[in-house]
């Protein structure tokens, strides 16, 4: 997976773009669009775009510290990008927004069982423990699920933005 400097600037960016829209959106907390950046990425970039989730990552975890909450993000978003890889590359256009905002919902509402099995580990949390984390987040992963939903309505017009840049720069990815 060999990248260009100017590849390296593009995923660079988006990974700080990503970063600074989960620091924008703090104030409401559960809604944010890193679903929408990691699936339209995914879509544009295919296993490029792993690039600027991982920068994402590591800028978070520079800012906000490497504590055991950032654990988990190193397979979390690794986890869209992945159910995303295997979205059929051909949808029909009527078709596409309604399945990545699915996706990006089910990232949401699975959030929390997702994140659970690192808890567990680090915490030494019995699987009781671990069900009980998970259910005591459950309202959480619905705000999440349910505004990742909507959020998804993103995902198209940032990919044709990003596919159009990307035929209008001459460059091969």
């Amino acid at each position: 997976m060999k990248i260009t400097i100017r590849e390296m600037n593009v995923f660079g960016m988006l990974g700080a773009l990503m970063y600074a829209s989960k620091m924008v959106m703090e104030v409401a907390p559960n809604i944010h669009l890193l679903g929408v950046f990691t699936i339209a990425f995914t879509v544009v970039y295919g296993k490029k775009a792993l690039y600027p989730i991982y920068t994402f990552i590591f800028i978070t975890g520079i800012f906000n510290g490497f504590a055991s909450w950032w654990i988990p993000y190193l397979y979390l978003w690794a986890i869209l990008w992945g159910v995303t890889m295997l979205l059929p590359k051909k949808m029909p256009k009527k078709v596409r927004p309604i399945v990545y905002m699915i996706v990006n919902a089910c990232h949401g509402f699975l959030y929390g069982v997702f994140y659970a099995p690192a808890q567990a580990i680090l915490f030494g949390l019995s699987f009781d423990g671990m069900i009980a984390w998970i259910i005591s987040g459950l309202p959480f992963d619905m705000i999440h699920g349910v505004s990742n939903f909507f959020c998804g309505i993103l995902i198209v017009p940032i990919v044709s933005v990003l596919m159009r840049i990307e035929q209008n720069s001459g460059s091969e990815l």
